[in-house]
């Protein structure tokens, strides 16, 4: 039930009215008396207790608790806020001459080209270019470009930018011999930590697991290793699709389409915690499938053709990243999402890879954009 609240004058009307009921003769409350002071006085002490009540109301929920306070309050039952994520993505080095071997060191630093974003390059041991004797990936000679991956300095989604925002090596490489460095593709998978919102969901999803060993349980523990994870999930079924009771698959994307490894463990060993006695389970990624977009189209005049090509590549870019696992692209999807844009009076020419179907994914398939050329 709702608390009922009352305001500085209410307070004092309400005062005044039970003095005068209990008084004999009429009373004197005009502005500036005695009574109108001490009415007023203790309105004010009223009005303070009751902010008092009200705030210690909001904190002892979940569902109007926030910030610290949230924090608190979930903390009781064992769960803490997930932290922020930092994006990650390949960018490419390049140089204007390849005649010498050249080295980019793990933790070489760039930055995006506004000085907002900086990044650092990380290990990566399946990277056919990376040395582990010279820690550092390697331009070999004749070679004019290599593609590395960073790791956005500081956790969050500020290091989310867009293609070809990463411009400056900040870093002297050693020996020199690299140019350049841009990102071909935007970074994505940066996320703030865990809103409120999301908090007060997930603490619910966490009663809800408490039964141990059910779906709901298997993929609360999947989606508290980190923020962003998307899953599916079979039962006794293998990874091949053969039957197997007491076995279930279950595939986890980051966002990227391509987990590592220690994220792959880390979600294992969450399941493992919660899993039913004796069942049977194995952790994938998701088998990445790319889906390149050709279009043409035609714009109104008042518009800039160049603008509109972008925002319709960008706009089709992004959409493809964001379909989670195991979801279809349908075909007719792309007309509307460039019909969506602004200046956009026709789209000709449509093809899904090299033709004009759905493009489909199942529980282990990943959608990702590769090729969007717009025109």
């Amino acid at each position: 039930m709702p608390l009922q609240t009352y305001s500085f004058s209410a307070l004092v009307s309400n005062i005044a009215t039970a003095m005068q009921a209990s008084a004999t003769a009429a009373l004197n409350f005009t502005a500036g008396s005695v009574l109108r002071a001490i009415a007023e006085a203790t309105a004010g002490v009223v009005l303070w207790l009751q902010a008092i009540i009200l705030q210690l109301l909001t904190v002892t929920r979940a569902a109007t608790s926030t910030g610290a306070d949230l924090d608190s309050f979930v903390a009781d039952f064992g769960l803490t806020r997930l932290p922020a994520i930092a994006a990650t993505g390949q960018v490419t080095f390049g140089r204007f001459t390849a005649t010498q071997q050249a080295v980019i060191p793990i933790g070489t630093t760039v930055q995006s080209t506004d000085g907002t974003q900086n990044f650092a390059v990380t290990l990566d041991t399946a990277n056919p270019a990376y040395d582990a004797t010279l820690g550092s990936y390697v331009l070999l000679a004749n070679t004019a470009s290599i593609n590395v991956p960073v790791q956005a300095a500081t956790a969050g989604a500020g290091g989310n930018v867009l293609a070809g925002a990463i411009s400056v090596i900040t870093t002297p490489i050693p020996g020199g011999g690299v140019d350049t460095v841009t990102n071909g593709a935007a970074f994505t998978n940066g996320l703030d930590a865990e809103s409120d919102p999301a908090l007060r969901a997930q603490f619910i999803a966490y009663i809800g697991s408490l039964s141990k060993g059910t779906k709901t349980a298997i993929g609360y523990a999947i989606t508290r290793v980190q923020q962003g994870l998307t899953y599916t999930l079979v039962e006794n079924y293998d990874y091949n699709g053969t039957p197997d009771d007491g076995f279930f698959t279950v595939v986890v994307d980051d966002g990227t389409g391509y987990p590592s490894s220690g994220l792959l463990a880390s979600v294992s060993a969450a399941i493992d915690a919660v899993r039913p006695l004796t069942s049977r389970f194995g952790v994938f990624a998701p088998v990445v499938t790319t889906a390149n977009v050709a279009m043409t189209l035609t714009t109104a005049s008042s518009f800039t053709h160049s603008a509109v090509v972008a925002a319709v590549t960008t706009g089709i870019t992004n959409f493809i990243n964001s379909l989670p696992l195991g979801t279809s692209l349908p075909y007719t999807q792309l007309a509307g999402i460039a019909y969506a844009v602004p200046g956009v009076t026709n789209a000709t020419a449509i093809t899904l890879n090299s033709g004009t179907t759905d493009l489909t994914a199942d529980a282990q398939h990943k959608l990702l954009a590769g090729i969007v050329s717009v025109s």
